[in-house]
């Protein structure tokens, strides 16, 4: 039988005579993984034991560093919360369309401000990009991969509030590439000097000056790139740091790099890698400011390049705490009811002035839905089919149709036996033992057309283990355009070849079970030139805001950009709540006297 124990201290196996990071809130996961990443001439890897991040004793969490985070860099990115609405504060009702983290976000903090909130949800599940489900079967199909970075300050903070920090595991601190023929390198963060541990920036630039993944000579180029980049600045200056990365918005990140001495043998074989997982871009297409945005955390806070995963799946370790909390909190979720119009007023000019209702469906049924505020918490194609056509008149509306997404496959493959383990023929077969053995982390690959991958039953066990089964293999294929008109087998046999040139000891096992999820477009693309196009939460209508990864915010389109979009539109809520209640009041005044 599968369980959890908990442990006081273990020893690193990378440095016996250091203690691990594990505490009395630290729990393993339910199975032992002590399986051996595979070994490499230029490449040290250490058995790795799955562990939480440690879980909050108060799910009262005012700052950051309640949840274990220091020094967060910038107020643009982890704003100041608004104190505690008085005893005689304003309260307003709220809709919400949409449920994903930025609908989530959005409406724990109105209800902290004591409003009164529903979220209205077209699909049977909440989550959006983030969701889960079950099929007949019991396999757990995700949208997509979820890793939480270490830099993900907004999320962590409601997710200590919900109670689901312990369902994080943390992993070994190194970024890892598997390349072709079993060839697996690192940009390895873990610097220790004895028992001390070196953080930013000396851990980041003694990961690329060491990394296998790279020539020396492209490790050179790479270094003169970083170097020059806006990330030093940040280092001394925050601030003037992410306006210089602001400013570079309109070029791509490989112009930017090479024309800083950058090679492209260094893009094509990391860069690119990680342009792809971040942004589902390579680096010709995504903008500098997307990848500066991230690097600068990674450079200047030691934690914020380290990697979490769900110990399972998100429907359950992470959607449904926070649905809990919401209804703890009085809030109303609804699914299945999709808003098919919004109702509004407009002033002599035909100029829209307040959202008035929205006509909600579920099968057969339909309904018109009165709030004082409403919400559109959408991605780039929801957003576009809710506002009306008559707002794009204004150039606030009509620039989010300027917004595109990028299309995603998500495809998940079962094995009877462990693709990662790539040394040991009796552990790669060892299935049925409540062990997992290979790779437990993020993976990445220049060598494949999945950006980025991970065996589940590894990183994430507790729903993705199954007895007598062995890796669960999630590959995410983006940009997705070349397989979108496959068949689904096509796709599964064209990613489990991919899997085995990556994994040459995997080509005797057998794919017992597959799964594809396809998302027509799902991040925005941040190319170059585009963020000048993404609106504010406020909203030229009165009583109309927005919430989305894809709306301003100083994050890249991530689940840490929903939930901090989230916050945004909420405190703008909540500056303007005088003027809303007032409105309010009024509207209802002019109903009961008609």
């Amino acid at each position: 039988m599968l369980h959890s124990k908990v442990v006081g201290t273990t020893k690193s196996a990378s440095h016996p005579n250091r203690p691990a990071v594990v505490n009395s809130l630290q729990r393993l996961s339910p199975i032992c993984t002590h399986g051996r990443p595979a070994r490499v001439a230029v490449s040290r890897h250490s058995s790795v034991r799955t562990h939480a991040a440690a879980a909050p004793t108060s799910s009262n969490v005012g700052n950051v560093e309640s949840v274990g985070l220091k020094d967060v860099p910038l107020k643009s990115l982890f704003p100041d919360a608004p104190p505690p609405p008085g005893p005689n504060a304003p309260k307003l009702k709220v809709a919400i369309v949409g449920s994903g983290l930025a609908g989530l976000s959005t409406a724990v903090e109105l209800l902290e401000q004591g409003h009164e909130v529903d979220i209205y949800e077209s699909r049977p599940w909440i989550g959006g990009k983030v969701a889960s489900f079950q099929d007949k079967d019991g396999n757990h199909i995700e949208m997509g991969l979820h890793v939480f970075f270490g830099c993900y300050f907004n999320l962590f903070r409601m997710m200590a509030k919900c109670g689901v920090l312990e369902n994080l595991l943390l992993k070994e601190h190194t970024h890892t590439f598997c390349n072709e023929g079993g060839d697996v390198r690192e940009l390895d963060f873990r610097f220790f000097i004895g028992d001390t541990k070196i953080g930013a920036p000396f851990h980041g630039l003694r990961a690329f000056f060491t990394t296998p993944q790279l020539s020396p000579a492209d490790k050179l180029a790479n270094s003169l790139a970083l170097g020059t980049s806006p990330i030093v600045r940040s280092l001394i200056d925050p601030e003037g740091g992410m306006k210089d990365v602001r400013a570079l918005d309109d070029v791509s990140f490989a112009d930017w790099f090479k024309s800083h001495g950058g090679s492209q043998a260094s893009i094509d074989r990391m860069w690119d890698p990680i342009a792809y997982a971040l942004g589902f871009l390579d680096c010709k297409d995504i903008s500098a400011r997307c990848m500066l945005s991230i690097f600068q955390f990674f450079a200047t806070k030691t934690d914020a390049s380290a990697l979490r995963m769900l110990s399972g799946s998100p429907a359950d370790r992470l959607l449904a705490p926070i649905a809990d909390y919401i209804k703890a909190k009085g809030g109303r979720i609804h699914t299945r009811w999709g808003c098919r119009e919004v109702l509004y007023d407009t002033d002599a000019s035909g100029r829209p002035t307040d959202v008035s209702g929205l006509r909600l469906t579920k099968a057969s049924e339909e309904q018109i839905v009165k709030a004082d505020v409403y919400v559109a918490a959408l991605d780039v194609p929801g957003a576009k089919r809710l506002i009306p056509e008559a707002w794009r008149k204004d150039a606030f509306f009509d620039n989010i149709f300027k917004l595109v997404g990028v299309p995603v496959i998500t495809v998940q493959l079962r094995y009877d036996g462990w693709v990662t383990e790539m040394k040991d023929e009796m552990l790669k077969r060892k299935v049925g033992a409540g062990e997992a053995y290979g790779l437990n982390n993020l993976l990445y690959s220049a060598d494949a057309d999945f950006s980025c991958f991970a065996d589940l039953a590894l990183t994430s066990p507790v729903d993705y283990y199954k007895e007598g089964e062995g890796s669960l293999m999630q590959c995410v294929l983006t940009p997705a355009d070349p397989y979108m008109a496959k068949t689904n087998d096509e796709i599964c046999a064209e990613v489990d070849t991919q899997v085995r040139k990556l994994f040459p000891s995997a080509k005797d096992l057998n794919m017992t079970w597959s799964s594809v999820v396809k998302i027509g477009q799902s991040l925005y693309r941040e190319a170059p030139g585009m963020d000048p196009f993404r609106p504010d939460q406020k909203t030229p209508v009165g009583n109309f805001y927005l919430a989305g990864s894809y709306t301003k915010q100083d994050y890249i389109d991530s689940m840490e950009g929903a939930t901090l979009s989230g916050r945004q539109c909420a405190y703008a809520i909540v500056a303007d709540v005088d003027t809303l209640a007032q409105k309010a009041a009024a509207a209802k005044a002019a109903k009961v006297a008609a």
